[in-house]
């Protein structure tokens, strides 16, 4: 007997966490269960030759909103090859509604909410261990149409077995997935986990166990998959301390409710090392009556000052998340929600897209709220009463603009000069996008160069070229701050001799080393503008450190 669980996944760089509990948890059956990780950008041909190649008597997908369609191609075309190979579901896009998915699908199982003792015993089925029929959590076809046999009750998270083993390459190559709790304290009529009561926890020496391993082999990034991480004081109190006093370039991604932080959490935070721990924060809105909309109760002022009192150290990356199409918030009320977020200049903005899951009671509302969502996974809203379709393709464009030019910290004095000459943040992501959808960049691949260049298009097209020289000058600084040094685009300035760079090294020798250093002329005194947003046209070098892009010295003068 022969098992294959299929991830197919958002990207390569992601893994499968589910598929990985499923096998540790019947590693003791006598039955091969195998691992298979795709991506929904692979081609589904090389894919499906890739799993037909394994001779597995039962294929098993997890099933997400964002590989749902893909998967069901893949589970078609397997029965087409071989109708005798059984198709196994398991998930949160099938977890609800599991009976009717399977009359309007290929396949032959649903398991339903948690999977690792349902998928055990199923695996006990198939080996003629058990009856079919007590199997709890397990949807599946007979004679007499689809079978259930009951609600699995919640396991003891305690029973999970470590996934990870020593040596595993894909820890390495990949981002690694935790969970060191399930549940969600909240209620948030858009999201799943609001149908589930309570949060359970595994053992917290267990944990730091764990979180040990991942040390040990050296893991590039672990993401945490808890909902609410920071829901038990306690706790994350003990796990935060446990990884900042680790020796380990291991960067560890939580999820939090940032209203629930407690000050001497924050002043935890505020002593880990630099790139030790990132936050992502659930916004939403900034609209209290939105945020009674969806039973969320958080004032954005409390958020704002946990989010402050984190940044205040440098150390902890930010990720603030917004979601558009919420209801009651229309266009301008989403500015301001953005306008707010933005203005506390977090490490990143996330712009997302009401989705209306199977199961959440958002998607039972729709019709008061008049929204209308696409049928099909990932059930994106197409309108509302409150934001129309054309209002929402215009923040999709603020998004695009957003998450190239903000979220990659790379063109942060560029982007200081343009928001100045807008009435707001949202304005100008908001105008670039428009420049960007018109000219049709959206709709092409353009090179790392041309996203800079971009800004001395847009600087004619908005304001004829106003300060030419100078916008010329900060994108310059920018772009080699985080690009290769030896060359510049034909758009921005070299005038830099072999005699200067000679004389500043002569001069400078003595005290720094620049055998790591590149050494560059500016007409725009750089760091002028940086402090005090003064445009001034002086002579001036900076030496940049190839090895730390935030290390710069600056000379004036000439030489």
């Amino acid at each position: 007997m022969k098992i294959l669980l299929t991830g197919v996944n958002s990207k390569y760089i992601h893994s499968n966490l589910a598929i990985r509990y499923l096998k540790a948890y019947t590693e003791e059956l006598p039955c091969e269960c195998k691992i298979r990780e795709f991506s929904i950008n692979d081609r589904i041909e090389i894919i499906l030759e890739q799993i037909m190649t394994e001779k597995a008597d039962v294929v098993a997908f997890s099933c997400y909103i964002w590989n749902m369609e893909y998967v069901n191609k893949l589970a078609n075309l397997i029965k087409l090859v071989d109708s005798n190979i059984e198709i196994l579901y398991g998930g949160p896009e099938v977890s609800y509604d599991s009976e009717n998915f399977l009359k309007e699908n290929l396949g032959e199982y649903v398991i339903a909410g948690e999977g690792e003792e349902t998928f055990k015993e199923f695996v006990e089925y198939k080996l003629g261990l058990r009856d079919i029929r007590t199997i709890r959590g397990l949807y599946y076809r007979a004679e007499d149409g689809i079978l259930f046999n009951g609600i699995r009750p919640q396991m003891n998270m305690n029973n999970l077995i470590f996934p990870y083993k020593e040596g595993d390459k894909e820890i390495h190559n990949k981002i690694v997935y935790y969970e060191a709790s399930r549940g969600c304290p909240f209620k948030c009529k858009y999201c799943l986990s609001s149908t589930a009561d309570g949060v359970r926890f595994l053992d917290i020496d267990r944990v730091k166990k764990e979180l040990k391993f991942f040390i040990d082999e050296k893991v590039r990034l672990v993401k945490f998959v808890d909902r609410t991480f920071n829901c038990k004081h306690d706790f994350v109190k003990e796990i935060w301390n446990f990884l900042i006093e680790q020796d380990t370039e291991t960067t560890f991604h939580f999820e939090i409710s940032a209203d629930l932080l407690r000050d001497d959490e924050i002043e935890l935070l505020n002593k880990a090392p630099k790139g030790r721990i990132q936050l992502e924060v659930g916004v939403q809105t900034t609209n209290n009556q939105v945020l009674n909309n969806i039973n969320r109760y958080v004032g954005f002022e409390t958020l704002k000052d946990k989010v402050v009192g984190i940044a205040k150290a440098n150390n902890v990356k930010q990720h603030l998340d917004l979601i558009a199409g919420l209801p009651g918030e229309d266009f301008e009320s989403f500015k301001a929600s953005f306008n707010d977020v933005h203005s506390i200049r977090p490490d990143e903005i996330q712009l997302g897209f009401l989705k209306l899951l199977k199961g959440s009671s958002m998607r039972e509302e729709a019709e008061k709220w008049g929204i209308v969502y696409a049928p099909y996974a990932p059930y994106e809203i197409l309108k509302s009463k409150d934001v129309s379709y054309e209002e929402l393709l215009e923040l999709k464009k603020v998004e695009e603009i957003v998450d190239k030019y903000y979220n990659s910290q790379k063109f942060n004095t560029i982007l200081k000069y343009f928001l100045s000459k807008f009435e707001s943040p949202f304005d100008f992501y908001h105008e670039m996008g428009k420049y960007f959808y018109d000219r049709g960049y959206f709709n092409i691949n353009i090179g790392n160069t041309e996203y800079y260049r971009a800004f001395v298009d847009f600087n004619n097209y908005k304001f004829g070229g106003e300060n030419d020289k100078e916008v010329r000058e900060i994108i310059k600084y920018d772009y080699l701050r985080y690009n290769k040094k030896k060359w510049l685009p034909e758009f921005l300035n070299r005038d830099i001799t072999k005699e200067e760079e000679r004389i500043i090294k002569d001069n400078l020798k003595e005290d720094i080393n620049l055998k790591r250093a590149h050494i560059e002329k500016f007409d725009l005194d750089v760091k002028k503008y940086i402090e005090n947003n003064q445009l001034s046209m002086e002579t001036n070098y900076i030496i940049f450190d190839l090895d730390d892009a935030d290390n710069m010295i600056y000379l004036q003068g000439e030489y």
